[in-house]
């Protein structure tokens, strides 16, 4: 009793986890994931070059993201506050996709109406987004997508605020990427006319969920 009184409540060992990645010979698929379907599934050398330019990004974002943040916004560019929705729905995918209209008149063709279109992530705005807003909005386009079809407004803004994510990431952010990873594998499924161009866009957002991001920061999180 003496001796046990005198051991810690809790022991953790000391493991480190670069000595574990070495001797890694199989990765792990993220749990709920389809499986790519014939001639649909990238080249490993295509995923590692994605995860390399994706952390290339990320280190240059950080790097500068106080320059961008001093930057000032055009006039016709109000950020909605984090926990507006809708309105971050309407700002990133515009008001044409987030209402469903697809026609354009005769007079709109004349120039872009980025509040109709959707403002594209610029480094001037993401770089204004908090931990907290970055997830926020990650998480509203991530259940728009689970009702909608993915376009290139939202692979574009997918991707920056993938970029934008701060390690280590918060438990409500594996959770947001995961569940991401997971939408995308269904559409994948789903395609039946090999669009090349929405493959590759569903592709790389897997790559990076599963490559950068699981085998990095969730590697000690229970399955």
């Amino acid at each position: 009793r003496i001796e046990a009184a005198r051991c810690p409540d809790v022991v953790v060992a000391q493991i480190d986890p670069k000595k574990l990645r070495k001797k890694q010979t199989v990765n792990i698929s993220i749990s709920g994931c389809q499986p790519a379907p014939e001639g649909y599934s990238p080249t490993l050398k295509w995923q590692q070059q994605q995860v390399a330019n994706f952390s290339a990004v990320r280190q240059s974002l950080n790097k500068h993201r106080n320059h961008w943040r001093s930057q000032h916004l055009d006039s016709n560019v109000t950020m909605p506050k984090s926990e507006d929705e809708e309105g971050w729905k309407k700002f990133c995918l515009g008001e044409r996709l987030y209402s469903e209209i697809d026609a354009l008149s005769d007079n709109e063709n004349l120039g872009i109406d980025y509040i109709k279109v959707g403002f594209p992530p610029l480094l001037s705005i993401v770089s204004r987004m908090n931990q907290a807003t970055v997830t926020s909005v990650l998480e509203y386009l991530i259940s728009w997508f689970g009702e909608k079809k993915f376009t290139p407004e939202l692979g574009r803004w997918l991707y920056a605020l993938l970029a934008c994510l701060e390690k280590p990431l918060l438990p409500e952010a594996h959770s947001l990427i995961r569940q991401l990873a997971r939408r995308c594998s269904e559409v994948r499924v789903l395609e039946e006319n090999k669009n090349e161009e929405q493959i590759s866009a569903l592709n790389l957002i897997i790559c990076l969920v599963s490559r950068y991001f699981d085998q990095r920061d969730l590697a000690d999180e229970p399955s």
